[in-house]
């Protein structure tokens, strides 16, 4: 499944592509299923650009689950027939074939069993971004107060399970509608807002204290709105722009004068410049999944021909939880 151009769900077609092969420190991944972003959203409407893959076509997915078919020079630690999950900072994941560095790639055999690949294709990009967002930007500390904006969102499913694995206090979420409520409820948070309006029940139920971490993909008001409801010493970790916003701009005065902070986490940036952590974080989750601490959140498996339904219904707010492609 590819991109010739940037557009609508129209610019995704059945592509016939030459295989990929491995180069040294790659493997090439027989895909068996292909986790949904709205980083792929992004990537086909161009906000990353227009496609300059060869022959000026680009292949959407970050993130899949399959089993090695081949290895490039100097690989080791995996073997042909493998099963595995990873991460592709690159994309290339709508396809029965792709090339992942060794350094995202991580067995499906975990030290607690076997991962089915159909629980783990949701991981490699999820999962290493709430790491990310609650254990470095966030500095959460055990016992502290959380709110998470998408809260029924693929990151969101992912962030209040090891929200609860590292110890945190009480664990709030918000939503765009009041359909995805009973959804996140389940996921296991404590409570469930409205995003329209979240400050004042917010205020209410803790007290008028606040919480010590804010976890915002929106931007724009959303996130303007996250640093009054920080307690002393709190953070809002922004990590996305889901709702399309201008560029805001926060008062260093302000933050400086209500002991507040506002961090940032990208993984593509994290993928540069320290991509081991990204390895390291996948492997943890496996071990998590595998120990059946964590639920991998997938709640909609669609056959690859159908990836325009899949950016529809992530594009315009109506999916919950994480979304699959199936090339098996």
């Amino acid at each position: 499944m590819g991109l010739r151009g940037n557009g609508g769900v129209e610019v995704l077609e059945e592509l016939e592509l030459p295989e990929p092969v491995p180069t040294a420190g790659q493997v090439a991944v027989r895909v068996a299923f292909a986790g949904v972003n709205f980083a792929e959203i992004q990537h086909r409407r161009g906000e990353f650009g227009a496609p300059h893959g060869p022959g000026g076509v680009d292949v959407p997915g970050l993130e899949v689950a399959g089993t090695v078919e081949a290895l490039g020079a100097g690989v080791g630690g995996l073997e042909v027939g493998e099963p595995v999950a990873a991460y592709l900072p690159a994309f290339g994941g709508y396809a029965e074939l792709a090339t992942a560095d060794t350094r995202f790639v991580r067995s499906l055999r975990t030290g607690a069993g076997e991962v089915d690949p159909a629980a783990a294709a949701g991981l490699p990009c999820v999962w290493p971004t709430a790491f990310g967002l609650l254990r470095d930007a966030g500095r959460l500390r055990e016992g502290e107060d959380i709110l998470i904006h998408s809260a029924a969102g693929g990151v969101g499913s992912a962030a209040v399970q090891l929200a609860r694995e590292l110890g945190a206090g009480r664990v709030y979420g918000t939503v765009g509608s009041a359909e995805k409520i009973p959804y996140a409820a389940e996921l296991g948070y404590d409570q469930v807002f409205l995003r329209e309006g979240f400050t004042e029940p917010l205020a209410e139920v803790t007290d008028g204290r606040g919480v010590d971490l804010v976890l915002d993909p929106v931007g724009g008001p959303v996130r303007e709105r996250s640093l009054s409801v920080l307690a002393p010493f709190g953070r809002v970790v922004a990590y996305g722009d889901l709702g399309r916003h201008e560029q805001w701009t926060a008062s260093v005065w302000d933050l400086w004068k209500g002991n507040r902070t506002i961090a940032g986490f990208n993984i593509g940036d994290l993928a540069r410049r320290a991509p081991e952590r990204i390895g390291d974080y996948l492997s943890e989750a496996l071990e998590l999944l595998a120990a059946a601490r964590i639920r991998p959140g997938v709640t909609q498996i669609l056959p690859l021909a159908e990836a325009a339904k899949a950016h529809e219904l992530l594009e315009t707010g109506a999916a919950r939880g994480k979304i699959l492609l199936s090339l098996t």
